[in-house]
């Protein structure tokens, strides 16, 4: 039996593109004389996206595509991922009753599995973590199985098909239905329970540095377990949750029975993957894709920056660079998207800009072949400055008038106001372009950005990275991606620093606030942990001496960095007071952020403008460690 996988790209709400695609494939398969070809899941309406699962009107047009890909399957066999209607039931919201379902189609019609109430599987288990909000649109098999007052394992149930005389018993899965170790229920076990000759997992999967390892584990149990071959069809593209934006990766795989993998499809690339599970695995088995690290960090990046300026429809990018590592990594990155002649980097320099950072800024150009602008702002902001300071500030019910103070503080956001606010939108219009954001995660995390200043920015593209991601994604790029030291050497070595005020004189070793070989792992910790850290666990560690080890900074970084618990605290709480104040504020006004990690800012780490809260635990070991 030729089974093929069909990864492809996935457009989030055009059904009419996807099925466009999906018939392609058929077509090609058919060809090839393939028994059984496999689409991922939501294969025609796209995954993420948002309240369009509540329009009827396209909820009509996904099921009138579904049915020109059931009336495809003539001479093959067609698995495909598609939302299923019951027009005549409701969610628990009062809308529609709608299923994410797999569809299997012979002989131009869909074969119903033994025990299910309807011609297609429904979808099992219902994410909502993370990015995923499944339970809001979609009604699971679960609840199903409650309301007809029986049992998800009595409903789940094999597909029988045949192909070329002879029956198959397919246990259909859809995503999350085989990430089970942390349900009630398994149905890829009830399945097995009940008799399949192999497992097919469609799936919407977005990227995530470090999944595929663990999937790859995961699967390779499964099919190992059972004795029998599974496929595992992702797709590939760019979609969103608004705030957030991922990318789905692909690399689709077939395991045998041993858990061996038979096959996987490129990653981030449309693939037809065709192969035969009457065939020994032995002589086929691939070893396990060694972890990639930075690699598949930017290979994310770039498939992500690239789709997410077609869909925009823009092809002109303008950059800010102050001769500093985020600015400077940013820059390389788009210099590998657009063309060099589309992408104009600006250096906007005050009198607090070493002639360091702007000789550092003007290599960096020269080295990427890109346009380049020097525009300085010290005129301007001096010309701000005075104007607030000048202008009177009239009470009239009192009859009184007064004039502004501009603190030093206040002078320095005025300047990234003006960088980017007037100056990088400014030419941005004037190129035909927009203007990146280059914030990192440690920025973000804590609010070290300016509003409407270096916080502005049509995409963040990288702000779901670490300091510590950033250095290495420089080494990558100079390494391998370019094979020459675009990113100047300088911009690695020196001090990172704003360059806001004569506190931040780089030549004189002065840098930003934040200690990033220490903060990078104690933000991680506040945010991506599974149990994320609060300042109880975290003084707890600290007392016990594993505060280290337990997020995973260098050892003797905490000594050295603080003396005394005083010191240790007064920091832990100034750092998480801006995680839990301001910074909310500024994150919810940031730009769309390019997800990697295992949680990204945005739809994918849900938080509410609560204050500032400790545990009374906390209050009890701070109390006492002080005393001490």
């Amino acid at each position: 039996m030729k089974i093929a996988m069909a990864q492809i790209e996935v457009i989030p709400g055009h059904p009419d593109k996807n099925t466009e695609t999906i018939l392609h494939l058929v077509n090609n398969a058919k060809e090839q004389n393939v028994q059984l070809i496999i689409f991922p899941e939501m294969a025609v309406p796209g995954y993420l996206l948002g309240d369009t699962w509540e329009k009827t009107a396209f909820l009509r047009d996904c099921e009138a595509y579904g049915k020109q890909i059931i009336e495809a399957a003539d001479g093959i066999h067609i698995i495909f991922g598609n939302i299923a209607v019951d027009w005549n039931k409701k969610n628990n919201d009062g809308r529609v009753r709608k299923y994410n379902a797999m569809f299997v189609a012979q002989n131009r019609q869909l074969v119903k599995p033994e025990c299910m109430p309807y011609p297609f599987l429904i979808k099992t288990l219902m994410p909502n973590y993370r990015e995923f909000d499944d339970s809001r649109h979609f009604f699971s098999l679960q609840k199903l199985a409650r309301e007809q007052s029986t049992t998800p394992a009595e409903l789940l149930s094999p597909i029988s098909i045949t192909m070329e005389g002879k029956s198959y018993r397919l246990g259909g899965l859809l995503c999350e239905d085989a990430w089970n170790e942390d349900y009630e229920l398994s149905p890829l076990r009830i399945l097995e329970e009940k008799g399949v000759d192999f497992f097919v997992n469609i799936s919407a999967s977005p990227y995530t540095l470090g999944k595929n390892e663990k999937r790859n584990r995961l699967f390779s149990k499964h099919a190992e377990h059972a004795k029998k071959s599974l496929f595992y069809v992702n797709c590939i593209g760019l979609q969103n949750n608004g705030k957030t934006v991922y990318t789905f990766d692909g690399a689709s795989t077939a395991y045998a029975g041993t858990g061996e993998i038979l096959a996987c499809a490129p990653s981030y690339q449309e693939h037809l993957c065709i192969l035969n599970l009457e065939e020994k695995p032995a002589p086929r088995a691939l070893r396990l894709p060694e972890k990639q690290g930075i690699a598949s960090v930017y290979q994310a990046l770039h498939y992500g920056v690239r789709h997410f300026l077609e869909n925009i429809h823009m092809d002109k990018v303008v950059i800010g660079i102050s001769g500093g590592i985020d600015s400077a990594v940013a820059a390389a990155l788009y210099a590998q998207v657009v063309e060099r002649e589309n992408l104009l980097l600006v250096n906007m320099p005050s009198v607090f800009n070493s002639e360091t950072t702007k000789g550092l800024s003007e290599e960096l150009a020269h080295n990427l072949g890109c346009k380049y602008m020097i525009l300085p702002i010290q005129e301007s902001v001096e010309h701000t400055v005075k104007q607030l300071e000048a202008t009177p500030l009239y009470d009239l019910g009192a009859s009184t008038k007064e004039h502004l103070a501009v603190s030093s503080f206040v002078t320095e956001n005025i300047q990234a106001r003006d960088r980017s606010a007037r100056i990088l939108a400014g030419v941005a219009a004037a190129f035909g372009g927009g203007f990146t954001c280059n914030a990192n995660k440690a920025e973000t995390t804590v609010g070290y950005s300016t509003l409407y200043g270096d916080q502005s920015g049509f995409l963040a593209a990288l702000a779901d990275l670490w300091k510590f991601q950033i250095y290495d994604l420089a080494q990558y790029m100079n390494t391998v991606v370019y094979d020459s030291k675009v990113i100047p050497q300088g911009i690695i070595d020196i001090v990172p620093s704003a360059e806001l005020s004569a506190r931040q004189n780089v030549d004189e070793g002065k840098g930003d606030p934040i200690r990033y070989p220490y903060h990078d792992f104690l933000f991680r910790a506040f945010v991506e942990r599974w149990e994320q850290a609060t300042p109880e666990e975290l003084l707890k560690w600290y007392e016990e001496g594993s505060l280290e080890e337990n997020i995973g900074c260098a050892s003797g970084l905490v000594s050295t960095y603080f003396p005394s618990a005083k010191d240790f605290i007064e920091d832990l709480e100034h750092w998480w007071g801006l995680f839990s104040g301001m910074a909310i504020a500024k994150r919810i006004q940031a730009p769309p952020i390019l997800a990697v990690s295992r949680r990204a800012y945005g739809f994918d780490y849900r938080e509410s403008q609560n204050g500032v809260y400790y545990t009374r635990d906390y209050l009890e070991r701070k109390a006492r460690l002080l005393k001490k």
